[in-house]
């Protein structure tokens, strides 16, 4: 498209009618009336008698200073649809515009439709205002809730990754983004400008930011409300958008203006879509739009309360009006508010819409807060997957062969990507190969927007692997992507998942409330896959050591919650297939990249991860006869090794002593199953771990996990754990358990300790490891690696026999 084309149909929308001028006036004096509504009043909705204190609520909770500004570009961009027929939907970064967003979803007739009791009459009203920030009702943030929302916005600074997720293989897609001058703050959105780096416009769909400056947060000015505009644009013109502001409070004025605006950004960006998809494209980043809109915090609210200036300020924020139920000014003010958005004009006798208000709402799907793109549906479905069973590794017996676990996953992956052209995306902190997964390259290169160089390597505009240096991109991308209905996996280090942890738990949040929403269709689940872990980072140190996330996933709700940890790369496989085929869950899988002994074959290995968790006869001594004398269980690979050795030791050691081996892979088996759905049962708990013996538990995260999930488990006091302790520096991999008493040597007293019995030649058993561990203390200080009787160790020929 030419830009006098270009410039031609973005006059043409942007000329407002006087029909649609009221009619959009109208809706957005509707929104706002409805917005008060929901803050104020548990009763008379339509102001049919003069507001008493009892038509009060007892409790006044809810955000009104960003409202108004989110409701007139809700108006606008509904404007749009109706003339162009566009796709879009609508994430408001200040989420605390709420009632905002639910009284979008209740003036398009979706709200009532998906709550049938909230009915368009003035009964329904009356319960839309009572339910809100109430008991038994709805959030005050634009929650799961609320439809047409993928993005709540409680915890400020992810509007645009999610948008910018939502788009990607989304071509025919804009999310309006709106990002609160506060939420712009925060360091997450300080880093999500860069999403039109990674957008594709012949693939894609687009985002349109909208920064929401009305000048102050909860109680004080924000920074770009107070900084020169030159400077803000400047900014925003840096990252690489083209800026358009509107600013003021004149109506009809705003009107206008924000029509052009908004007119201009969908035009900008359906002629830089239109150019690449016709091939008139010379592959350099477009600038894309982005508006910037400066409106008074609390528009249209009361100026001044009790001599202080509260409209414009951060008074204006939470609830203007606070004493309303006891103050008759107060009540007088709230009154002549409400009245003022000419409610007469908005409703008809029984409390049922205008049709000058209807006009102005979009049909059917193209409703924002109907749209099938905020319901999990831009996708084809369920993944194509193929058979995990390919990528195995052969093996003859346990322990023998070491391999790069994830590399077995990367090659799995790439083929996921050949099946999967525009449903499945990998999300990596700039660490696909680091992590052994780039076998995805032989697919697809790495997306990148901007100026590719000849000595570059697998990076291209074309290429749909996300690699960017930020956690929180990829976090929240995948996000957007599969709350949207597509699939993907985030991997990154584990000790830098905690930089984003607070998204894992705010999506768990998001999925345990969505599964009690029947109209909520179930969304791909949240894939992450962390390596580079805790006991392998011996080489980066302190700082790359903390297994912390596995402890934020396993306080959330079971509905939702799974932790795995595969011991190898048959079991990795396994594990990958059924998260990826699995929907409304976060999956967290946890397995190192290093070369590692090798377990389990493909079948037994399938079997394994089946059940979550079993006894490992062949590492033990115990033919299931009798109770053993002690119980040496794992769950990581790391800790499995260092526990496969322990039994080892014991088995040419202390032969008569019995000692049983239980591989734990599904963390969320050792819940009761009351607890949790994928607990075992009494019956095999008691199989596995006895009700009496004693446990030592060899554990890849902290050990008060374990603790946590065996609570309530016969004799719980009898687990005895060894895990990460916070014990770490720059050092060799074998140091690493030492330092953390999760040694092979440690598990082996640990057992001595703890058995049933105490055989002869255990006190001279216990002496050896001291010896060993002072043996290894010394050695790697002189030596710089661990002793090779550590480093090259397996099981040996026994196990042929075992």
């Amino acid at each position: 498209m030419s830009e006098a084309d270009t410039a031609a149909v973005v006059e043409e929308l942007a000329r407002l009618s006087e029909g649609e001028l009221a009619s959009v006036d109208a809706w957005w004096r509707a929104n706002n009336y409805l917005t008060v509504g929901q803050i104020y009043l548990q009763a008379n909705p339509l102001l049919r008698e003069p507001l008493r204190p009892e038509h009060i609520k007892p409790r006044l909770l809810g955000h009104w200073g960003t409202s108004p500004g989110l409701a007139m570009l809700y108006a606008h961009a509904s404007r749009l649809i109706r003339r162009t027929g566009q796709q879009m939907i609508y994430l408001a970064g200040p989420g605390h515009g709420g009632p905002a967003l639910v009284a979008a979803g209740y003036l398009e007739g979706t709200y009532s439709e998906v709550y049938p009791h909230i009915s368009p009459d003035e009964e329904g009203l009356r319960r839309l205002f009572r339910q809100f920030s109430s008991p038994g009702g709805i959030p005050s943030h634009v929650s799961v809730t609320t439809p047409g929302s993928i993005h709540e916005g409680g915890e400020l600074g992810y509007v645009l990754v999610h948008a910018f997720g939502a788009v990607m293989d989304n071509p025919d897609l804009v999310a309006l983004a709106v990002v609160g001058d506060g939420e712009a703050e925060t360091g997450p959105l300080e880093g999500s400008w860069k999403g039109i780096s990674f957008l594709n416009p012949t693939r894609d769909g687009a985002v349109l930011p909208v920064l929401h400056l009305n000048g102050a947060k909860i109680a004080g000015p924000t920074v770009l409300a107070r900084k020169d505009p030159a400077e803000v644009r400047s900014l925003l013109e840096g990252h690489g958008y083209e800026v358009v502001e509107v600013e003021g409070d004149d109506l009809p004025g705003m009107h206008h203006r924000v029509a052009a605006a908004m007119s201009w950004a969908l035009g900008s960006i359906r002629s830089i879509q239109e150019s690449a998809r016709s091939g008139d494209w010379d592959g350099r980043r477009p600038r894309w739009p982005l508006v910037i809109l400066r409106s008074p915090k609390g528009w249209t609210g009361p100026d001044q309360v009790d001599g202080v200036q509260v409209a414009g300020t951060w008074r204006s924020h939470q609830v203007p009006l606070s004493g309303v139920r006891d103050n008759p000014e107060h009540l007088a003010l709230l009154e002549g508010w409400l009245r003022s958005y000419r409610p007469q004009e908005l409703f008809d006798d029984d409390g049922s819409l205008s049709d000058l208000v209807l006009d102005a709402n979009p049909e059917g799907p193209l409703r924002m807060s109907a749209s099938p793109h905020a319901n999990a549906g831009s996708g084809s479905g369920e993944l194509v997957l193929p058979d995990f069973r390919d990528y195995a590794l052969e093996l003859s017996h346990p322990a023998r062969h070491r391999a790069e676990s994830t590399r077995r996953l990367g090659a799995m992956l790439a083929d996921v990507y050949r099946l999967n052209p525009h449903d499945f995306r990998l999300f990596c902190p700039d660490e696909t190969n680091s992590n052994r997964l780039g076998a995805v390259f032989e697919v697809s290169d790495r997306c990148f927007a901007e100026t590719a160089f000849p000595d570059d390597v697998a990076l291209s505009r074309d290429g749909r692997v996300m690699e960017v240096l930020s956690e929180h991109n990829c976090h929240g991308w995948l996000e957007g992507y599969t709350l949207t209905g597509r699939h993907g996996l985030f991997a990154t280090y584990e000790a830098f998942a905690m930089v984003s942890a607070s998204q894992t738990i705010q999506h768990s949040k998001w999925l345990e409330e969505g599964a009690q929403l029947p109209w909520r269709r179930s969304a791909p689940s949240l894939n992450v896959l962390l390596t580079s872990t805790a006991w392998r980072n011996d080489h980066n140190g302190f700082s790359h050591q903390g297994p912390g996330l596995i402890q934020n996933v396993i306080t959330q709700r079971g509905s939702v919650s799974r932790v795995y940890l595969p011991p190898d790369a048959n079991c990795l496989l396994s594990v990958a297939d059924h998260a990826l085929r699995s929907r409304a869950y976060v999956n967290l899988i946890v397995i190192d990249k290093q070369p590692q002994l090798q377990w389990l074959s493909i079948d037994e290995a399938i079997e394994h991860c089946a059940r979550g968790a079993g006894v490992w006869e062949w590492a033990g001594t115990d033919d299931g006869s009798a109770d053993p004398d002690i119980v040496l269980a794992c769950a990581g690979d790391v800790v499995t090794m260092e526990t496969v050795a322990a039994a080892a030791i014991l088995r040419e050691r202390l032969p008569q002593l019995r000692v049983r081996v239980v591989n734990v892979v599904d963390l969320m088996t050792l819940p009761r199953p009351k607890d949790h759905p994928h607990g075992m049962g009494d019956t095999l708990f008691r199989e596995l771990f006895t009700d009496h013996v004693d446990v030592v538990f060899g554990f890849h995260g902290y050990p008060g996990a374990v603790h946590q999930l065996v609570h309530g488990r016969p004799d719980a006091d009898r687990f005895h754990v060894r895990g990460f302790i916070e014990e770490g520096t720059t050092t060799t991999p074998f140091d690493m358990v030492v330092r953390n008493r999760a040694s092979r040597f440690d598990l082996v007293m640990d057992a001595i300790n703890n058995a049933r019995r105490t055989p002869t030649g255990a006190a001279e058993l216990k002496e050896w490891c001291r010896a060993q561990l002072d043996l290894h203390a010394a050695y790697v200080v002189e030596h710089l690696e661990d002793l090779p009787a550590v480093r090259d160790w397996s099981l040996g020929d026994w196990a042929e026999d075992g």
